[in-house]
């Protein structure tokens, strides 16, 4: 990555890092100083350039970026330009810890001794960008089960938490329901996001994603069964959703696909939902017993979805059907669920229901939720200090 200033001094330098083929080419040019850290964050977490060339046009900027770049990324090579080279500026390089230094005109020669040296120090230490290990996958017993409603209020829930950016991946790529149960209208999907791994920037990805209130939805498309998954393109973009989001959700089709598996040793916990029905526990068992034979099934939470007033099994004959715990029980609520699909919404937090999906999501990421204030005691306790008060006055 470049972040220079100056125009005529990148456009020069990323042409001569282009005639070196071996090695990569520039991915992002920034052509001013960040204003503020967020804005070269956002563009680390895109790229996660392992060299930085940063010019030294402005000192005081540079200096200030270079302590931005160092505490996001560790071991991130950065290599100081400026357009000429004297005393001064190499003090002032030295003094940052700034190891490489070139000067324009950039010779190929120089530029090549300079990326060698630093490809030496990458090998040994590769910059260590961060990424979430927040990844939670929602597997269906089989389908019907409600996954994709669930996954859809779980993740709004999440989002809703403070300072939690979460993405809702729709890989059900047979089906796709997100894209109907929340109206959506932007036709890109993952399939797009999948062939433009090479190049996706944050620039792309805004026009790939939807935000749906504060969490962000990419569908799987239109119903494909030829779609065929790289699994180096899905590596790259998942290490991009990790980078980019405090938390990522994965909607999966039930299948067990190539593409599903690689999305579940990538995920802190994979939550296998089922209803308290035979067939249903019946497929949940197949399921649990693949995965086991996977070393997958350390990861895997059994979610117990749909549970009506009187179950026809209760939570303990369950777990003594599938020989596992049951992790989570969400209620059935048809008619909240209904209304929030007619108007492509997720179910009101405030229900019942919604308040499981609240709840369930502190437990994913382990946070005490807020006590909730009780507005009516708040005022009924007001309203007593008030009379105990004017009653002491009146005996005065």
């Amino acid at each position: 990555m470049i972040i220079s200033p100056v125009s005529r001094q990148a456009s020069s330098l990323k042409k001569a890092v282009g005639e070196l083929e071996r090695f990569a080419t520039v991915s992002r040019t920034l052509d001013r100083y960040p204003a503020a850290a967020s804005d070269v964050i956002r563009a680390l977490r895109a790229h996660a350039p392992q060299v930085v060339f940063l010019s030294l046009e402005d000192m005081e900027k540079a200096l200030n970026t270079v302590k931005i770049l160092e505490n996001e990324v560790a071991g991130l090579q950065i290599i100081a330009i400026h357009s000429h080279c004297d005393a001064a500026i190499l003090r002032e390089t030295m003094r940052a810890g700034l190891r490489e230094f070139l000067s324009e005109p950039f010779e190929l020669q120089a530029l090549g001794e300079t990326l060698g040296n630093v490809e030496a120090l990458v090998a040994k230490r590769p910059p260590e960008h961060p990424g979430t290990d927040q990844v939670f996958s929602f597997l269906p017993s089989k389908a019907g089960v409600g996954t994709t409603t669930l996954a859809l209020n779980v993740s709004a829930a999440l989002s809703r938490l403070e300072n939690t950016r979460v993405v809702l991946s729709d890989f059900d790529l047979n089906s796709g329901m997100l894209r109907f149960l929340l109206k959506l209208k932007n036709t890109h999907s993952v399939v797009q996001a999948l062939e433009n791994s090479p190049k996706l920037d944050e620039e792309l990805w805004s026009a790939l994603v939807t935000s749906f209130g504060q969490l962000d939805v990419i569908h799987a498309g239109k119903v494909n069964p030829n779609v065929r998954i790289d699994p180096e393109q899905l590596g790259s973009v998942l290490q991009f959703w990790r980078r980019n989001y405090d938390v990522n959700c994965f909607d999966l089709s039930g299948n067990l696909e190539r593409y599903s598996l690689e999305i579940i040793r990538e995920s802190k916990r994979v939550l296998l939902v089922c209803t308290p029905e035979i067939p249903s526990l019946h497929l949940t068992r197949e399921k649990l017993a693949f995965l086991k034979s996977m070393d997958l099934d350390g990861r895997v939470s059994v979610i117990l979805n749909r549970v009506p007033k009187d179950p026809l099994l209760s939570g303990k004959q369950v777990e003594d059907v599938l020989g596992v715990p049951v992790f989570k029980t969400f209620s059935n609520d048809y008619l909240a669920v209904n209304q929030a699909t007619t108007s492509g919404q997720c179910v009101d937090p405030k229900s019942k229901l919604g308040r499981q999906h609240t709840e369930f999501a502190h437990e994913l990421l382990e946070r005490t939720p807020q006590p909730v204030t009780d507005v009516k005691r708040k005022l009924m306790d007001m309203f007593s200090v008030s009379t105990v008060a004017s009653t002491a006055h009146a005996q005065k």
